[in-house]
């Protein structure tokens, strides 16, 4: 990715609220031109805090008939439904495509290895989360974010985060995905996007 165009397509993805209590949590994925205009939709649902949030994105992306627009995918954090960790570099692998994680405070990494403890599979999601890679800092309307990149650049992932963050401190592609699935789930949008 040579040159970030002003209108490049970016799917964001968060997860919709849940309760500890259900088995699934909706994924919702939307479809950007920068952060000015919504193109498309997509969903899915994962286990909560299961480990099958990397395949359910990746056949989600790959079976889209936005696919061929698609130039980079945002995710708002490395994990959904809890602890449903995504293995970023096979999201990047298995799509074609550059994946930045949006992170909205620098994560405790002690705390969340303890977390993980309690499930089975905690060594893997452990994994995922240290092979993520580092944690970049940069500022949006004189807010600190942080991120973590898979297949682009630290220079570019900065720029489309830039470009796409129009209204908040959020990438519009996760802003939006965050009050459709609030909104599906608890009947209107809730929680600051």
């Amino acid at each position: 990715m040579e040159h970030v165009k002003k209108e490049i397509r970016i799917l964001g993805i968060d997860d919709a609220p849940f309760d500890k209590t259900d088995d699934e949590c909706l994924i919702v994925g939307t479809v950007f031109r920068g952060g000015l205009f919504l193109d498309g939709l997509l969903s899915c649902k994962v286990k909560v805090d299961g480990n099958d949030a990397t395949k359910k994105l990746i056949h989600l992306i790959n079976k889209s008939k936005h696919k061929a627009q698609l130039k980079v995918v945002m995710l708002d954090g490395i994990a959904v439904a809890g602890f449903n960790v995504i293995n970023i570099k096979e999201l990047n692998e298995k799509t074609k495509l550059p994946v930045i994680v949006i992170i909205k405070y620098f994560p405790n990494l002690p705390s969340i290895k303890k977390a993980l403890q309690k499930f089975p599979d905690s060594e893997e999601k452990w994994t995922y989360i240290l092979n993520a890679g580092k944690i970049y800092e940069t500022k949006v309307h004189n807010s600190k974010i942080y991120f973590q990149i898979a297949g682009i650049s630290e220079e570019n992932a900065n720029k489309i985060i830039k470009l796409s963050s129009t209204r908040s401190t959020q990438p519009e592609p996760i802003r939006v995905s965050h009050l459709i699935a609030s909104g599906i789930i608890k009947g209107e949008s809730r929680g600051r996007a």
